[in-house]
């Protein structure tokens, strides 16, 4: 049993009262937590105390904290040098270039744009999609998350405050439900269809035929799993029906792995599971082992914009391409196939506690890509909101690193190199902490 940690220690409280006289409050901070180092899976805070992060921050450290070759990379290029611009070449942007063409979801060559940020790789597609089809319209979804600058905001529809007293958004976005098996939102005959169909139904009957003529639609933008909408898996009928939809009016498919992709669900991209070719590809977080980098993946027929037609001051910064070939690398030699292992050993465990525990309605992902929300009844599906914040609370004071995502889920994202020891010594405290808000809220 972990011991309680007394959080946050005086280094910790010192630190927490610099930040709030000098930081923005709009940053979505749950709990106390000041790093100090990081190993691994392994990280500690400012105060010696030792955690299991299991949330590798948002899905960004896939190689794990300070993975020793990454840092290796990060320093021999920033001994060459460190910028010098898009408006020249360096071998690293080439080499990485070459490297995303390779692992692109789509049989036909890619050409790549390199970002800061998964926000401004959904601002490149969003920009491009216009640019090659002529076209001005979009389909988002409900649940979806894009990031939180405008063009990417007026598709982000997760959670209402993160668009609260920013209208007007970007015009031409239409949002449609996301196909969420656990939450229907449309009514359909399960005897004839699944939800997936449902919606692909929904969207060809009554958005096409009375908002949104889909001549005037560029593209569909989508995480194949859904992230901070709470690690919602589509049924599989779903992407081969989008495909085809987008391939019958000539409307792209653009697939937003910024969360999803780079190994975390076993494969280079999520949307692989269902045998699709997206058009374009939103990559970062895990792209670089924590250095700030995206990239938009496009085929390179659909790249045809000029020079100047867009453009950024640091995409494609040798220190982050370095840091990205190295992460490429690793994965493709070793940490895929053990997401692919570790996350089917979690999901099995995870099933098997949602047996002994009410709250935990349902288990879901896709290999390291885990969700599990929380109700108050299993057959009403009440949320449970606050049995879900006193877990991810309780695991913070034991020990272990979670984020909630959704309105009543906990995501569990732990580095694509986590070992089966700490997958069990998290789960450990998970359940401990499931126990003691069932105990107090149930």
């Amino acid at each position: 049993m972990a011991t309680k940690l007394n959080l946050p220690g005086p280094k910790a409280q010192e630190i927490l009262k610099r930040d709030a006289a000098t930081i923005s409050p709009s940053y979505p901070r749950d709990y106390p937590f000041v790093m100090d180092h990081g190993k691994g899976t392994e990280v500690w805070d400012v105060d010696g105390n030792r955690f299991l992060d299991f949330a590798a921050g948002i899905a960004v450290c896939a190689t794990g904290h300070s993975h020793p070759d990454v840092v290796r990379a990060i320093q021999t290029q920033a001994e060459k040098f460190i910028h010098i611009s898009s408006d020249f070449y360096h071998e690293k942007w080439a080499q990485l270039g070459e490297k995303l063409n390779e692992i692109a979801p789509f049989q036909e060559d890619a050409l790549c744009f390199m970002t800061n940020s998964g926000a401004e790789a959904v601002e490149a597609a969003i920009k491009l999609a216009r640019y090659h089809t002529r076209r001005s319209r979009f389909i988002g979804f409900y649940g979806g998350f894009h990031g939180r600058t405008m063009g990417a905001l007026a598709f982000t529809a997760s959670k209402a405050i993160q668009r609260r007293h920013f209208y007007p958004m970007m015009t031409g976005v239409v949002h449609v439900p996301f196909p969420n098996p656990y939450r229907p939102r449309l009514t359909f005959d399960p005897t004839k269809a699944d939800y997936g169909d449902a919606v692909i139904q929904y969207i060809e009957d009554f958005i096409f035929q009375y908002e949104c003529p889909p001549e005037d639609v560029a593209a569909f933008l989508l995480e194949p799993i859904q992230g901070e909408g709470g690690y919602v898996v589509p049924p599989d009928s779903f992407f081969p029906r989008l495909r085809a939809l987008c391939d019958k009016y000539g409307i792209l498919l653009i697939v937003d792995e910024v969360q999803s992709g780079m190994g975390r669900t076993g494969k280079w991209w999520a949307v692989q599971h269902w045998n699709v070719e997206p058009d374009m590809v939103c990559a970062a977080k895990g792209i670089a082992s924590g250095m700030p980098l995206g990239a938009l993946i496009a085929r390179k027929s659909m790249m045809d914009w000029p020079a100047g037609a867009h453009g950024n001051t640091y995409g494609g910064n040798p220190i982050s391409c370095a840091a990205s070939l190295e992460t490429i690398r690793l994965i493709d030699e070793s940490y895929m196939a053990n997401a692919a292992e570790m996350g089917e050993y979690t999901l099995d465990a995870l099933a098997e506690m949602a047996a002994r525990h009410p709250s935990m309605g349902n288990v879901r992902g896709k290999r390291l890509m885990i969700g599990v929300e929380f109700v108050r009844n299993k057959e009403t599906k009440e949320r449970g909101k606050d049995i879900r914040d006193h877990t991810v609370h309780h695991s913070f004071e034991h020990g272990l690193l979670l984020l909630g995502c959704g309105r009543n889920t906990v995501r569990l994202t732990p580095p694509l190199n986590v070992k089966k020891s700490e997958i069990d010594e998290g789960l450990e405290i998970f359940e401990s902490a499931v126990t003691a808000a069932e105990k107090k809220l149930l």
